[in-house]
C-alpha cells in the first residue's frame, strides 16, 4: 500500500508559520454564559453618544451631563472622580448624573461642584428620559449645556472640567462620539464568546484578548493588569494580539503562560523589553494558533478597541494547585518568572534550559534547579543554571502534538528550610530537518569535520506528529566551492561511491530518523583544508518542504591544518632544508667548543718569576694565578 495522501495547505502554512484555519472548525465561538470566565474592562474616551458645546460660556455654570446604562447589574460600586479645568475650580461647575439601579460615589477637589442625580424619582420617570428631554430639561434649568455623554456599563469615570469656545454652539448627540477632552472611562467589557473543540476532553484552556484600533488611534501602549483567585493556578495561557507597533506593560497577579504580539515587558520583575512574536489578525487565526498550543477550550474571547488601560480578572477554568509532598506554592511569582523568561528550547531529540542567575532575583534564595525527575539537575555556576537532556528523559511527556511537557523545581532556601515550587512547561519542538555529522556508527558527538579517505556517518530526523511515516528523505549533497557537488542519496537510495544507507530507529513519538555513511575522496594536491556543506531536503511525497544546510570542514587526517597551500615536494624540501641548516650548526658549535676548552693533565709550571722580569713585591710566593688559557698552582 502506497504513502497515505496529505494536504499540501496545511504543510505550506506549517512552514510559514502560519496557523491552519481549517484547525479551527468545531469552535464556534457563542456568548458565554451569565457566569462568565473573567471579568474585563477597559479604559476609553469613546462613548457610545455625546456631544459638547459653547452654550454654557454665558451663564452661570458649566453643566456636564453623564447618562448611565447598564447591560445587566454592575458588580462595583460606580466611581466618579471630577478633576478642575484651567481655571482650578474659580468658576461653578454642574454634574447631572443620571444612573438608576446603580450605587455612585462622586468626588472632586472642587467645593463649588454641583451634583444633582436624576432618577425615577426626577420630574418624570426614568422610562421617559430620553436623550433630547433630557437635554431639553437641562437647557431650560441652567441655561447652557458643556458637554453630554451617554455610558454603557462604566466601572469608573473621570470627568475633566472645562468650556471651550470652539466648540459647537449646541450639544446635538453623535454616535461613538470622541470625548477625549474632557473624559475617560473604564468600561466592563460584556461581549466576552468562548468555544471548546468538540473533539477533545482537555481542560487547557485560552484566554484571547484581541485589541483593535484605528490606523490614526495615537495608543502605542497598553497597560494590562491580570490577577486570579488566591492559590489558583490554572492550565491556561493569554493571548495578547495587537499592532506590532504597541508595547504591554504587564502587571501579573497570576502564574499564567503568554504568547504577545508587539513587545512587552513584565512591570515590578524586569527592566527590560521582551520581543513578542508575530500574531494572526483574525478571530478564527487566533483560535487555531490556541488549538496550535495544545489550548483545546476558549474560555475567553473578548475583541475591543484599542485602550491604555485593560484590567482581566479570571475567575475559573482552571485547577487548583495541589502540591504532591513538600512541594507547596509560595507566590506566583517564581511561576510568572520563568513563564515569562522561557529559558527552555527544544530540538527533535533533547530539551536544553539556561536560565541566567540575575533573571531570578525577584524569587530569592533559588539554590538548586530540578526537572520532574529530581535526579536531573541543572548545573550552575557563578552565572547560570544549566540543564541539557534528551527528550525521553527527566519524566520529560511527548503526549502533545509537537510538544515536550516537563516541569521546573525551583528548590528555595530560606531560614534553614527548603522548600520547593513546581513550574510546568511546554516546549515546542521545532518542525524542521535536524541534521548531524557523526565520526563513527554509534553516532555519539556530533562535530563538524570531515575527514578525506574515512567512513563518516550522517544522521537526518525530524518530528512530524501528523503522519511521521509518510516522511521522505528527498536527497541529500555534499557540495564544496570550486569541486563538483556529489550526490550522496536521493529518494533514500545511495547514489555516490562509497555512500550505504543504515537502517535508523523506528520512529517514535512522530520523529523520524533517516541514517547513512560515506567515504570522501579527493584527487591528491589542492590547498587543504576547506569548507563545505552537507545539503539534505525532506518532505512528503512529490513535495519538497524541508532543507537543512550543515557547514564541515574536510581535512586530511594525517594533514596538519596550519600550512597554506603547499605541496609535499614544497614540504619535504622545507623539511630537508631544516635538518641541514640544523645539522651544521651543530657541528659548527661543536668544533668551537673542542678548541677553546680547558686542556686537562698539564706538567705543573713555576710560578717563580726570574728577577728580571719581576720588580713588584705585589705577588707573595705561595699566590696563585689563573689566566683562560693557562694553569699555575702553588709549586
Amino acid at each position: 500500500m502506497g504513502p497515505r495522501s496529505v494536504p499540501l495547505l496545511p504543510l505550506l502554512l506549517a512552514l510559514l508559520g502560519r496557523p491552519d484555519p481549517g484547525r479551527a472548525e468545531g469552535c464556534d465561538l457563542q456568548p458565554v454564559a451569565a457566569e462568565t470566565p473573567i471579568t474585563l474592562s477597559y479604559a476609553t474616551s469613546t462613548v457610545p453618544r455625546g456631544c459638547v458645546s459653547n452654550s454654557s460660556m454665558d451663564t452661570a455654570h458649566e453643566v456636564h451631563v453623564l447618562s448611565v446604562k447598564w447591560s445587566k447589574a454592575s458588580p462595583v460600586p460606580l466611581t466618579v472622580t471630577v478633576t478642575p479645568g484651567a481655571d482650578a475650580c474659580r468658576r461653578p461647575a454642574v454634574l447631572i448624573l443620571l444612573c438608576t439601579r446603580c450605587s455612585a460615589t462622586i468626588t472632586s477637589p472642587c467645593s463649588n461642584l454641583i451634583i444633582r442625580t436624576v432618577s425615577a424619582t426626577a420630574p418624570q420617570p426614568e422610562q421617559s428620559w430620553g436623550a433630547g428631554k433630557l437635554l431639553t430639561w437641562v437647557l431650560d434649568t441652567y441655561g447652557g449645556i458643556t458637554s453630554y455623554s451617554e455610558l454603557q456599563d462604566p466601572r469608573r469615570v473621570q470627568l475633566h472640567l472645562g468650556e471651550d469656545a470652539r466648540s459647537p454652539p449646541e450639544c446635538t448627540p453623535q454616535e461613538h462620539f470622541n470625548a477625549v477632552l474632557h473624559l475617560e472611562t473604564e468600561v466592563f467589557f460584556h461581549g466576552v464568546k468562548g468555544c471548546s473543540r468538540s473533539d477533545t476532553q482537555s481542560t487547557r484552556a485560552a484566554h484571547i484578548i484581541h485589541l483593535q484600533s484605528e490606523p490614526s488611534s495615537p495608543i502605542r501602549e497598553v497597560n494590562l493588569s491580570l490577577s486570579c483567585p488566591d492559590n489558583y493556578v490554572g492550565n491556561q495561557i493569554l493571548i495578547l494580539q495587537s499592532k506590532v507597533n504597541f508595547t504591554w506593560s504587564l502587571f501579573l497577579k497570576c502564574h499564567i503562560q503568554l504568547m504577545v504580539s508587539g513587545s512587552y515587558k513584565m512591570v515590578s520583575l524586569f527592566p527590560m523589553l521582551f520581543p513578542g512574536e508575530l500574531l494572526p489578525d483574525t478571530e478564527q487565526d487566533l483560535i487555531a494558533k490556541a488549538f496550535e498550543k495544545n489550548y483545546s477550550v476558549i474560555a475567553s474571547y473578548s475583541a475591543i478597541p484599542a485602550s491604555t488601560h485593560i484590567s482581566l480578572e479570571i475567575q475559573g477554568h482552571g485547577e487548583a494547585l495541589r502540591a504532591p509532598g513538600p512541594t507547596i506554592s509560595l507566590s506566583y511569582l517564581p511561576h510568572q518568572v520563568l513563564l515569562t523568561l522561557k529559558p527552555w528550547k527544544c530540538t527533535d531529540e533533547t530539551m536544553e534550559i539556561v536560565i541566567i542567575r540575575s533573571y531570578l532575583e525577584p524569587i530569592k534564595d533559588v539554590v538548586n534547579i530540578t526537572l520532574r525527575d529530581i535526579s536531573c539537575q541543572a548545573e550552575k555556576n557563578a552565572t547560570h543554571f544549566m540543564l541539557k537532556s534528551p527528550l525521553n528523559h527527566c519524566g520529560t511527556s511527548l503526549e502533545g502534538r509537537g510538544y515536550a511537557n516537563n516541569e521546573l523545581i525551583l528548590s528555595l532556601a530560606k531560614d534553614a528550610v527548603l522548600r520547593s515550587v513546581r513550574v510546568g512547561f511546554q516546549c515546542e519542538i521545532p518542525r524542521e530537518l535536524f541534521l548531524r555529522l557523526f565520526p563513527t556508527a554509534a553516532f555519539e558527538a556530533p562535530q563538524t569535520e570531515l575527514e578525506i579517505n574515512k567512513e563518516a556517518f550522517v544522521q537526518a530526523s525530524m518530528r512530524w506528529m501528523d503522519h511521521p511515516a509518510d516522511l521522505q528523505l528527498k536527497e541529500c549533497w555534499l557540495v564544496a566551492s570550486g569541486r563538483e557537488p556529489v550526490l550522496l542519496v536521493q529518494g533514500g537510495v545511495a547514489r555516490g561511491a562509497g555512500v550505504v544507507v543504515l537502517e535508523g530507529p523506528p520512529s517514535s513519538h512522530g520523529r523520524k530518523i533517516w541514517r547513512f555513511s560515506f567515504t570522501y575522496t579527493i584527487p591528491e594536491g589542492g590547498h587543504m583544508p576547506f569548507s563545505a556543506i552537507l545539503k539534505c531536503k525532506a518532505g512528503l511525497q512529490n513535495d519538497t518542504i524541508f532543507e537543512k544546510v550543515l557547514e564541515v570542514t574536510v581535512k586530511d587526517a594525517w594533514r596538519p591544518l596550519n600550512y597554506r597551500g603547499l605541496g609535499l615536494p614544497a614540504v619535504l624540501g622545507i623539511t630537508f632544508g631544516a635538518f641541514l641548516i640544523g645539522a651544521l650548526l651543530t657541528a659548527g658549535l661543536w668544533y668551537i667548543y673542542s678548541h677553546t676548552r680547558p686542556i686537562s693533565k698539564l706538567q705543573p709550571v713555576s710560578s717563580t718569576a726570574p728577577a728580571s722580569e719581576s720588580s713588584s713585591t705585589n705577588h707573595s710566593i705561595g699566590s696563585t694565578q689563573s689566566t683562560p688559557c693557562s694553569t699555575s698552582s702553588m709549586a
